[in-house]
């Protein structure tokens, strides 16, 4: 499949790059927004902290904007935003099991726990989002025309709030373990 115009084979070769792992990287990027919504989802349920729970509200409208931006730049690119490939099916599979490892927590009735279950939690679906948006940039730098433009765009919106979401419940995280 090909990223449309300006992508082509030989633009692909002639910058070193592979179009279809391109492609593949932009799949596992909406799909990792997508888990994303669905990680902080249950994450604020298990939020005891009020600062917390405030921050990973205003993360989770972040990530649902972040997966429109995504939609919106496989529709500018030609890609069908429905297409299944493995490495996305992956993505799926491992937000799916951070989802039910913060069920898991919750269903044990003890809230802190819980809360440190789900920072962990966001922690690792951030490190995958946020190492999508660094090569997507990456790429962008590489790439001419509309294509560069769409991708250096979106990139432009969302790379530092991904920054922040990473780098903050990083820090959550270790706090809530050095507090329990």
């Amino acid at each position: 499949m090909s990223l449309g115009l300006a992508l082509n084979t030989n633009l692909a070769v002639d910058l070193g790059m592979n179009d279809e792992q391109v492609t593949e990287l932009l799949y596992q990027a909406l799909e990792t927004e997508q888990g994303g919504v669905k990680v902080y989802q249950t994450a604020l349920r298990g939020a005891v902290n009020g600062e917390l729970k405030q921050e990973w509200g205003q993360y989770l409208e972040e990530t649902r904007n972040h997966e429109r931006i995504m939609l919106e730049l496989l529709d500018e690119l030609g890609l069908d935003p429905a297409v299944e490939t493995p490495g996305r099916q992956v993505v799926r599979h491992k937000g799916q099991s951070l989802v039910k490892a913060m069920e898991l927590a919750l269903a044990g009735g003890k809230p802190e726990a819980a809360q440190l279950v789900a920072a962990e939690c966001v922690v690792e679906a951030e490190t995958k989002d946020h190492q999508n948006w660094e090569l997507i940039g990456l790429v962008a730098q590489k790439l001419k025309g509309q294509e560069a433009k769409a991708l250096k765009a979106a990139h432009g919106q969302v790379e530092e709030q991904e920054d922040e979401h990473l780098y903050h419940t990083m820090g959550w995280a270790r706090e809530l373990w050095i507090e329990s």
